[in-house]
C-alpha cells in the first residue's frame, strides 16, 4: 500500500504532466496547421491524466483524513481545531472524569477558562460556570428583567445616583427604607446543589450529547432555584430576604401589600400606588391562571379581550410565572441575582434508581435592593 508521501509525489508528478498537456492542447487548438487527430490525441491524454489524478487524490484525501483523526485522538483536546468542539470535548472530559473519580487534566481546565498551575483546582471552570449559572436554556422569567451577575463579595448602592442632599428622594417610603436599612446592598453566599442524573448510555455516548444533556439539566435546576427563592411563601431560614413575599417585621422591611375587591383592581391599584420613579418602568409578574381569571371576569362573554395583549389589559407589561402565587408589581431592575465565582462539582449515586448524579454546588444571593420599588397585589379577604 502506498504511503501518504508517495501519493503526494504521484499527485505532483501527474499534476505537472496534466498542466503540460493542457498547455499543449491550448497551443494546438490555436494552431490552424495542426491536424484534428493531434488535437484529439491531446484531449484523450488530458482526460486520461485527469482520471488518474482524481483516483490518486481520492486515495490521498482519505488517507490524510484518517491520519489527522488518529493524530487528534492521540493529541486529545490539543488535536481539535474547532474552538466550539474543543470546549464541548473539554466539558465532556470534565464530566466523565468526575463521574469516574479521576483527576481532571490541566489542559481541560485551560480550555474551559481556568489556568490551574497547581493541579489542585477543584472549582468549576469559568466556561462551564457561565453556561450553567449565567445563561440557562430553561428560563427563569425574571431573567432579562432582574439583574444577574457573577461577582464575589458584591456590594452595590441601592440607588443608581445620589445628589448632595437627601431631599431629592421624592418617595417618602424610599427615604424611610434607606434610613432604616442603609444605602448599600451587600450580597451573601447561600449554598445550593443541582443534580443532573446521567445514565450509563448517555455517559458513554458522544461528547455533544453528553454535554447538552448535562448542561440542560443543570441549567433547569438553576432557573428553578431562582424562581423558588424569589417567590417563596415560606422561605428557608436565612433566605427570607430573597422572597418578595416575606412580610415586614420588627427587624425586616418587606414589600408593601395592596388589596382590591378582585385581582384586576388589586393590580391596577398596586401600579398606581408605586411612586412615579418606579411606575414608569414597572412590570407585573403573575401566574397565567390568574391572568385568565381576570380576562374571564372582564370579558363577561365578549371574546375580543382574549386576543388582546396583556399590557393592553393590565396597563403594564406582564411577565408570566406560575411561581408567583400573588402578583408582584414593580421595577424589576431593583431585583438582583448574584452568583459567587466559586462553584464545585462532584458526583453522587441515586441508590434507588442506580443513576449516577453529576452535582454542581454553587453559592448565590437574591437581593431586592429597594422594597419600595415593588407592591404585592392581593384580593381583599371576604369576611
Amino acid at each position: 500500500m502506498k504511503t501518504l508521501f508517495e501519493l503526494k509525489q504521484a499527485m505532483a508528478t501527474i499534476g505537472q504532466q496534466l498542466q503540460k498537456t493542457e498547455n499543449e492542447l491550448a497551443a494546438k487548438a490555436m494552431d490552424t496547421t495542426a491536424s484534428l487527430d493531434d488535437i484529439q490525441a491531446l484531449q484523450k491524454s488530458k482526460a486520461d491524466l485527469q482520471a488518474r489524478f482524481n483516483v490518486i487524490k481520492e486515495q490521498h484525501d482519505a488517507m490524510e483524513a484518517e491520519q489527522k483523526e488518529k493524530f487528534a485522538a492521540q493529541q486529545g483536546i490539543k488535536g481539535i481545531e474547532d474552538p466550539k468542539q474543543k470546549v464541548i470535548s473539554a466539558k465532556a472530559s470534565l464530566i466523565r472524569a468526575t463521574m469516574q473519580k479521576q483527576a481532571v487534566s490541566k489542559e481541560v481546565f485551560q480550555v474551559l477558562g481556568d489556568n490551574d498551575t497547581t493541579g489542585g483546582n477543584n472549582f468549576l471552570p469559568k466556561t462551564v460556570s457561565n453556561d450553567i449559572l449565567m445563561e440557562p436554556t430553561v428560563k427563569n422569567p425574571l431573567r432579562g428583567n432582574s439583574a444577574v451577575t457573577q461577582i464575589t463579595n458584591l456590594e452595590i448602592p441601592k440607588l443608581d445616583f445620589t445628589l448632595d442632599d437627601d431631599d431629592f428622594i421624592a418617595d417618602t417610603e424610599t427615604a424611610k427604607e434607606l434610613k432604616a436599612t442603609g444605602d448599600v446592598v451587600t450580597f451573601g453566599r447561600h449554598k445550593f446543589k443541582v443534580f443532573a442524573g446521567i445514565s450509563e448510555t448517555v455517559l458513554n455516548g458522544s461528547d455533544a450529547n453528553l454535554v447538552s444533556y448535562v448542561d440542560k439539566a443543570l441549567e433547569s435546576g438553576v432557573a428553578a432555584k431562582e424562581k423558588k427563592v424569589a417567590f417563596a411563601t415560606s422561605p428557608k431560614s436565612g433566605e427570607e430576604h430573597m422572597s418578595f413575599y416575606t412580610p415586614s417585621s420588627d427587624n425586616y422591611i418587606g414589600v408593601k401589600e395592596v388589596t382590591g375587591s378582585d385581582l384586576y383592581e388589586a393590580i391596577t391599584t398596586a401600579i398606581a400606588d408605586l411612586h412615579e420613579d418606579y411606575r414608569q418602568n414597572a412590570k407585573v409578574v403573575m401566574a397565567f391562571t390568574d391572568y385568565l381569571k381576570i380576562i374571564k371576569t372582564l370579558a363577561n362573554g365578549n371574546a375580543t379581550l382574549y386576543t388582546a395583549q396583556p399590557e393592553q389589559i393590565i396597563g403594564k407589561p406582564v411577565i408570566f410565572c406560575d411561581s408567583a402565587v400573588y402578583p408582584v408589581v414593580g421595577d424589576f431592575s431593583y431585583s438582583h441575582f448574584n452568583y459567587d465565582l466559586n462553584a464545585l462539582y462532584d458526583r453522587d449515586k441515586d441508590v434507588k434508581t442506580g443513576i449516577e448524579q453529576f452535582v454542581v454546588t454553587a453559592w448565590f444571593d437574591h437581593q431586592i435592593k429597594l422594597k419600595s420599588a415593588f407592591r404585592i397585589a392581593k384580593v381583599t379577604a371576604t369576611p
